[in-house]
Order: structure tokens, then C-alpha cells, then sequence
């Protein structure tokens, strides 16, 4: 039994001896293992710092700045002191780094280029004493910039050595959506900017570049873009159509949504194009329009509206009593420039309707059928009243309740199609959707009579005293 209990202590004994020799060695590797690491130039945190021999430049850049990062954001206290600091701490190029080694070694490294292509030879290991430093980024006059038929243009530093092809690849190659990409021209301006050399290369000459090239990879402009109208409301197939940008007919369009709806009204149908907003397509007909289609910025429509009324005055010889009602009316131009159709010719392929053309960015609405008239203004129970074929207004007016005490006898129709004000008789075709607007007879108080026959006198008295004028210079 001793020697049982003998044999375990000295296993026991063994493993701790074993144990701690590993702890010993995993310290003794690890140390031998982290090195140290200097970054300097234009780096939002600069210093020396532990680093390990499997660790890249581009690992430890990122791992650094991300430190920075964190540690600064800690200290804003508002969401413009968030974003400034995140700029300034973003103002580092990660072109142009110099690396050197203990031994002497200099080596120009380029992480933009290897984050694009993955090439090891601009993010090798780190070593022992390694220095990194970071050029200035003055990128508005050190700069090189790309546009054209690119898939990123941009601005970018400038790099002594730079070549056409490094500058592609920075702005991720050419754009497989053009066609016979070929050649490239290069603006280059002279030191005082008042001359400008204009080179054309072919992309294969790959010359060297100068500091402030500006450069435009040539093509034409592909027109194979997101071209589409919107239908919506009482089709069978709402949604987006796509089409051309100038010939695409308004008949083709109602066959691919499948045509109408049998609740569909063809007469109050509407087109929307132009300067067509959101929010009045939502308040005529309750249907949210994508945004990228229309623009929902209330401070950039007002402005538009502001800039054409502006242009509309500047030449005009409007009247003040005239003005108001100009405004009102230029600002429904400006915001619906659309137009009301008739579409119960669309399936005649050689009606006006049928080839109507229809561009990119249209909005075609399609109604419901109201099967209401509205009947408004000085009667007893204004409101919607059910629609029956070949009534008059009369009748529309009885069912609202009748004429109102106060009511004037000037009524008129306002067209649910075209919105159109038309004096009230008996011929007068009433359809659904139309509106009946009662006005309010004027009543005078002995205040405005007594104005206005003031105003009386003074023009006969003005014209009185003209007539003498006259007749003493007669005399």
C-alpha cells in the first residue's frame, strides 16, 4: 500500500514538473515572439508598439488605428464632435508608406493597391524595429485623379513612379459595362495652371505619370441603365415597366401590366412626369411612390418652385391684383406637370393614346372609379352622392340636402378628369369623379357699402372735376 501511495505522489509530482516546464516555455516563446514596431508621419497615433512576427503591416496598421479609433470616440460627447473626430482620425493615405528595417532596408509600400489586389509584396511581415511612416496627405495639390470608363473614379495620392495601370487598378479597373475600352486621355496642367498638355494613349502604353494628371479612360456612355415607368392603381399587373429612353408607346405599357381592372376609371387617369412629386401623388391618391423614382426632399422642392417663379416674373408684366393667383397657379405647374388621359381608346394601335410616348421616370396612375359625385358649398349636407348615368346637376344638389339660404346662383361643375370649372346647366354631361361647388352669395355689411360708395363718389368727383378742367380751358 506504501508503495502504491508512493507511486502516485511521484506521478503527481511529475505532471506539476511538467506542467510549469510547458508555462515556462509558452512565456519564453511568447516573448521571443513579440517585437517592436514604430509608426511615424501622418498616423492618427504614432509611438512605439508591441507587434508580433506574425503579424503583416496592413494586420497591425488596422489594428493600431482601430485603438485610436475606439480610445477617441470615448470622448465625444455629441454627434459633430463624433464626425470630426472620425475625419481627422481618417486623414492618413495608406499609399506611399515607407517601411524600414533595422538593416537599413527601405521598402515604398501601397495597401491601397494590395486591399484591391491582394498582392503580399505591398504588406510583408513585420520585423523586429521595423519603422513605418506615413507621407503627408496633402491630396489637393499631391494628387492624381481617374474618371472615365472606370469602375471607381477617384482621387487619389500621388506616388513617385505612379504608372497608367497603377491608377486603374486603384480605381478597381475598367467597367465591363463599356465597350471598347481602349485608350485614355491624360489633362496636364503646367506649374502656374494657365496651360493645359492634353495627351491620348492607348491603356496598353501604361506611361509614367506626373503629379497632378488628371486622367479620363474613354468611351461612350452605355445607355443600358435602369429605364422604367411606374404603374399603379386598377391594372391587373401593377409595378415597374422597364423601357426606353424616347420610344416606348403608352399601349405597350397597359399590355404588360395586363390591362385594367374593372373597377378601373379610364377617364380620370393620369400621367406624371417632369418635376412630379411624392407627396402630391400620396395626397390625390393615397399611393406611396418609391423614392428613387421621385424625389421626396420638401426643402429641394420648394426650391424649385421658388427658382420658377422667380424666372417666370423676371420678364412678366403681371399686375400685384394678378400675382397671387399666378403663383398658385405656377406652383401646380412646377409640381404636377401631369396630364390627364382618356385611355378608353389604349387598345386601338393607331389611336393618339395607343402611341403616346411614354420615358424613363413616368408615373402612371390609374384610378378607382369614385361612382360619387361631390357636391360642395352652400348646400344643407355637402358630400358624396352616388352617381346615376344621365342625371343633372340638379338632381345632385337635391340629394344633397338642397340650395343653401346664402346660395348663389353661379354653380358650378368642376371635372373629375381635368379639373376644368364649367358653368351649371341642364347639358351639362355629369360623369363620376365630377365635383358640384355651390359659391356663398356675397353679403355686404353697411361697413363695405359704405366703403365702396365712398369709392364711387371719389371717381365721380375725380371725373367731375376733369369736366371743369376742361371747360374752363374751353372758355
Amino acid at each position: 500500500m506504501k508503495k502504491i501511495v508512493l507511486i502516485l505522489l511521484l506521478f503527481n509530482l511529475l505532471v506539476i514538473y511538467a506542467q510549469t516546464t510547458d508555462r515556462n516555455q509558452n512565456t519564453s516563446m511568447l516573448a521571443a515572439s513579440t517585437i517592436s514596431v514604430t509608426l511615424g508621419g501622418q498616423f492618427p497615433l504614432t509611438g512605439t508598439f508591441p507587434a508580433s512576427v506574425t503579424e503583416r503591416v496592413d494586420q497591425f496598421v488596422t489594428r493600431i488605428y482601430t485603438q485610436a479609433m475606439e480610445r477617441s470616440l470615448r470622448t465625444a460627447t455629441d454627434q459633430i464632435m463624433l464626425e470630426k473626430i472620425k475625419k481627422e482620425l481618417s486623414d492618413f493615405s495608406l499609399r506611399g508608406i515607407l517601411l524600414k528595417r533595422a538593416n537599413g532596408e527601405e521598402i515604398i509600400l501601397d495597401l491601397a493597391k494590395f486591399r484591391i489586389d491582394g498582392d503580399f509584396k505591398n504588406n510583408p511581415y513585420l520585423k523586429n524595429d521595423d519603422v513605418i511612416i506615413f507621407p503627408p496627405n496633402d491630396i489637393e495639390r499631391n494628387f492624381i485623379s481617374i474618371t472615365g470608363a472606370v469602375n471607381s473614379p477617384g482621387k487619389f495620392l500621388f506616388v513617385e513612379g505612379d504608372k497608367l495601370k497603377d491608377i486603374i487598378e486603384l480605381a478597381r479597373g475598367i467597367n465591363q459595362a463599356y465597350e471598347n475600352v481602349s485608350k485614355a486621355k491624360i489633362y496636364r496642367l503646367s506649374y502656374d495652371g494657365s496651360n493645359s498638355e492634353v495627351i491620348e494613349v492607348g491603356l496598353q502604353e501604361n506611361i509614367l505619370l506626373k503629379r497632378g494628371d488628371q486622367i479620363v479612360v474613354l468611351a461612350d456612355e452605355t445607355q443600358r441603365k435602369e429605364l422604367f415607368a411606374l404603374v399603379l392603381g386598377e391594372v391587373i399587373q401593377p409595378g415597374y415597366v422597364p423601357v426606353t429612353r424616347n420610344s416606348t408607346k403608352l399601349g405597350e405599357i397597359m399590355k404588360h401590366v395586363k390591362g385594367f381592372t374593372n373597377n378601373a376609371s379610364l377617364k380620370r387617369a393620369r400621367l406624371f412626369r417632369g418635376n412630379s412629386v411624392t407627396t402630391l401623388l400620396e395626397k390625390q391618391y393615397g399611393i406611396k411612390i418609391d423614392e428613387k423614382l421621385l424625389n421626396n426632399d420638401k426643402e429641394l422642392v420648394d426650391r424649385i418652385v421658388n427658382y420658377e417663379q422667380a424666372m417666370m416674373f423676371r420678364m412678366s408684366n403681371l399686375v400685384e391684383e394678378d400675382q397671387n393667383y399666378f403663383q398658385a397657379e405656377n406652383q401646380y405647374r412646377v409640381l404636377n406637370e401631369g396630364s390627364a388621359i382618356d385611355f378608353t381608346k389604349i387598345y386601338d394601335e393607331k389611336s393618339e393614346i395607343y402611341n403616346f410616348i411614354v420615358y424613363p421616370g413616368d408615373v402612371i396612375i390609374i384610378p378607382p372609379k369614385r361612382n360619387t359625385v361631390y357636391v360642395f358649398g352652400q348646400v344643407s349636407n355637402p358630400g358624396h352622392v352616388k352617381f346615376v348615368e344621365g342625371k343633372d346637376y340638379l338632381y345632385y344638389i337635391d340629394q344633397a340636402g338642397g340650395l343653401g339660404e346664402y346660395a348663389e346662383n353661379e354653380i358650378m361643375v368642376i371635372k373629375g378628369s381635368s379639373r376644368n370649372w364649367i358653368p351649371a346647366e341642364r347639358n351639362v354631361e355629369i360623369e363620376e369623379g365630377d365635383y358640384i361647388f355651390i359659391p356663398k352669395e356675397r353679403i355686404k355689411s353697411f361697413r363695405t357699402f359704405t366703403m365702396e360708395l365712398a369709392g364711387y363718389f371719389s371717381i365721380v368727383g375725380s371725373i367731375a372735376t376733369i369736366l371743369l378742367l376742361i371747360v374752363q380751358l374751353g372758355k
